[in-house]
């Protein structure tokens, strides 16, 4: 029988409380460079990563994807959906990845951390559709099949790590990160729907310098800058620049997708083919900038004759 003495457990963890914030903790600087397996536990000590990009992967719907199906169809959907997101994380060199619940996900630093991040997410949305449609294949018709599918939020942030739980017992120990990527990712990955992917300010910082992420393939009509959408992640503080992100509506295509995913795996970023669509945004951005500056000087020329005639 289990046998705990409440009173001494809630004063031990009251005292640990009260020793932990009487002084600060020891945080080792890092850099890129962080090593999981070598995470402190007993020592008051955190290691920092100067900066990492988190990728969460949410499965809509799941609570309802084995309603009404056997056992073994149950795990046979969570073994397709889950164990596939994590051989995504895997394949593209994920440096932690964690299942958490019906989702998943994984953190990326060091060197093109930015690009491994980003080809992951874009790739969990091409498996998405395609689990979608064999789920579907499999249970046509079914009035208890959810609409589900992946959303994807990216977030990047400085990071502070330390394993946490029971000293002498691995199987209770797991590492924290404490920073805004994870937490602002599995927001971002809520505030839209299946099969698209946000990302937060930052992280589009990245992809908009990017030809292969920002712009669409020459398929159909050719190379065009609608492939993302502004996105205000609502769910972040008002006011943060990180909540100003934006959505990706497609994946990779069947045609470009496996040449545009490896050009930015090596790091490529430009193409020649979207030349015109930089020189035509400039231009945009030009014009918007005359015309705010005239309507400044229009309205502070009102302002003084106002206070003139006044």
């Amino acid at each position: 029988m289990t046998d705990v003495n409440l009173e001494d457990l809630l004063k031990e963890l009251d005292q640990k409380a009260k020793d932990e914030f009487a002084s600060t903790p020891d945080v080792v600087d890092k850099g890129h460079d962080l090593d999981v397996s070598a995470l402190p536990i007993s020592a008051r000590r955190w290691h920092k990563v100067t900066d990492a990009v988190a990728v969460v992967a949410d499965l809509k719907g799941s609570t309802k994807l084995g309603t009404g199906k056997w056992a073994a169809s149950t795990a046979s959907i969570y073994e397709a959906s889950t164990g596939g997101v994590v051989r995504i994380f895997d394949k593209f060199e994920a440096d932690f990845l964690a299942i958490q619940g019906d989702g998943a996900f994984a953190l990326f630093w060091g060197e093109r951390r930015y690009e491994r991040a980003l080809t992951t997410g874009i790739t969990v949305l091409r498996f998405s559709s395609d689990l979608v449609r064999r789920l579907e294949a499999r249970w046509p018709h079914d009035p208890q099949l959810p609409s589900t599918g992946y959303k994807v939020g990216v977030a990047s942030s400085r990071l502070l790590a330390k394993r946490v739980g029971t000293p002498r017992n691995i199987n209770q120990q797991e590492p924290v990160w404490a920073g805004k990527a994870v937490n602002f990712a599995a927001k971002a990955a809520q505030s839209v729907d299946r099969h698209l992917m946000a990302v937060t300010g930052s992280v589009w910082d990245r992809v908009e310098r990017n030809d292969y992420l920002a712009y669409t393939c020459p398929c159909g009509e050719g190379p065009s800058d609608t492939l993302w959408v502004d996105h205000t992640i609502d769910r972040l503080p008002d006011g943060d620049p990180e909540s100003q992100g934006r959505v990706l509506h497609s994946s990779w295509c069947a045609v470009h997708g496996e040449e545009y995913c490896a050009a930015v795996l090596r790091g490529e970023k430009k193409r020649n083919d979207v030349d015109h669509l930089k020189k035509a945004a400039a231009a945009s951005r030009m014009r918007e900038a005359i015309w705010s500056k005239a309507q400044q000087e229009r309205e502070a020329l009102r302002a003084r004759r106002s206070g003139f005639t006044s």
